[in-house]
Formats: C-alpha cells, sequence, structure tokens
C-alpha cells in the first residue's frame, strides 16, 4: 500500500510510519519544514530508503497542502491511505476564565481544518487507490460522553474533527472506503507526556492493522479505538 501520513516526524506519526514502514508500505511523510524535528524522521528514511518520501506539509496552511498534492501528483498515480496524525494541544490546563482564543483559533486550525484541507486536495489520488481508508486521529477528549472541564482547545477541535470523520463515513463507505475517527490511547508522546499508560507503538501497530483491514468494525460506526472497539461519541 501507498499511505500518507502527516505529522510524520514525531510522536504517533513517526511511530506510524515506522510500523507502515517496517510492514513494507510506501510513505508519503507529511512533515512541517521545521529542520529541528526532522532527525529522527531522516534516520527512518536511511533504514527505509525505498519507502518512505519525505513531503514538506504544513497541515495549518491551505496553500501548503495544496502545493504538497500537485507535487505529489506529478510522481505518483494513486494513494490508498491517508493518517491524519498532526495535531497540536494548546492551553493545557486553563480555566474557561484563562482561555486564549489565538490558541483555540490555532488549534481548529491544525486538528480540524488541517485533515480537511488534506482530505480536500489528496482525494483525487486516494480515489484512484484500492482499499482505500481514511484514518483521522482523534481522541476520547472529543467524546460528549466522556467530556472533563478543560482543555478547551483540543477537545472541541477533536470533538468537530469526529463529526467530520462521520459525514465522510457516510459520504465514502458506499464507495468501498472504509473512514474512522481513531481514539489512539493516552500514550507516552510529548504530547501525551512520560505519566501515559499507554505505548505508542502498540497504538501504530494497531491503526495499521485497520489499514490493512485486518480487524473488523461493526457497521456504521465511525468513532473506534485502535484495536476497532466503538468508541462512545
Amino acid at each position: 500500500m501507498k499511505l500518507l501520513i502527516t505529522g510524520a516526524n514525531r510522536g504517533l506519526g513517526l511511530e506510524l510510519t515506522t510500523e507502515a514502514a517496517a510492514r513494507g508500505h510506501r510513505v508519503l511523510a507529511g512533515i512541517r519544514s521545521l529542520e529541528s524535528t526532522r532527525t529522527k524522521i531522516n534516520e527512518l528514511q536511511l533504514r527505509y530508503p525505498n519507502q518512505i518520501t519525505i513531503v514538506p506539509l504544513d497541515t495549518s496552511e491551505e496553500h501548503s497542502v495544496n502545493y504538497a498534492a500537485t507535487e505529489v501528483a506529478q510522481r505518483e498515480t494513486h494513494i490508498d491511505g491517508i493518517i491524519n496524525s498532526a495535531a497540536i494541544l494548546l492551553g493545557r490546563g486553563q480555566k474557561i476564565e484563562e482561555l486564549s482564543f489565538e490558541d483555540m483559533d490555532s488549534s481548529f486550525r491544525t486538528n480540524l481544518y488541517g485533515p480537511m484541507m488534506v482530505i480536500k486536495h489528496f482525494l483525487p489520488l486516494l480515489k484512484n487507490g484500492s482499499s482505500q481508508s481514511i484514518i483521522n486521529i482523534s481522541s476520547e477528549a472529543g467524546s460528549f460522553a466522556n467530556a472533563c472541564g478543560g482543555d478547551y482547545s483540543y477537545a472541541l477541535t477533536k470533538s468537530a474533527l469526529n463529526m467530520f470523520s462521520a459525514q465522510l463515513h457516510k459520504q465514502l463507505t458506499p464507495q468501498g472506503y472504509q473512514v474512522y475517527a481513531v481514539h489512539p490511547g493516552w500514550i507516552r508522546t510529548d504530547m501525551g507526556g512520560d505519566q501515559a499508560p499507554g505505548d505508542a507503538s502498540e497504538s501504530a501497530k494497531g491503526i495499521i492493522d485497520l489499514i490493512e483491514c485486518k480487524v473488523k468494525v461493526k457497521d456504521r460506526v465511525s468513532f473506534i479505538d485502535f484495536r476497532g472497539e466503538p468508541m462512545p461519541i
């Protein structure tokens, strides 16, 4: 398979890229052009030189997403899956009285508009693929049923991402696509922190299993965990 993975230079995105390449898939590794965060993805590319292609891709800017899709389309005829992993967590611990709407704007641009822009511009390539999959990395923080009193920017963007995923699920599954918002668990990454109980590599394995259709997911469910189990909306 040929997969586009955003946020591929760190955290879960890096683990997903590693797992996909280890299984023999080709990965278009979308990263922001920040030299300080490229070391690990560059090392991974050296390990899998024929399987990983770095694609400069700032998911917070539509012109960057559009340019990346145009460049990829000049080299590739198709992709088979998209994993929207790029995300930010701003304003952690802020009370509503302290809420920064600059943080809110930035969070929506990256966490919601980013995946929407990626699908908008890369869907033509995905339509040419086979066993097409769209995985939007979400969080239980975006669940109405499990709402917590905090992390407003992050939780609200993930809730909106769940809705967008449900819309895509409704639109594209009749055409044979699988579309899911996936909660990877609370995992040890820069975002999740060292105290998180979950392992990012385990989550990555589960998500790639989903891409490979090794896991059966109940019909009409669009929000699941990395094992394919339904999550409460």
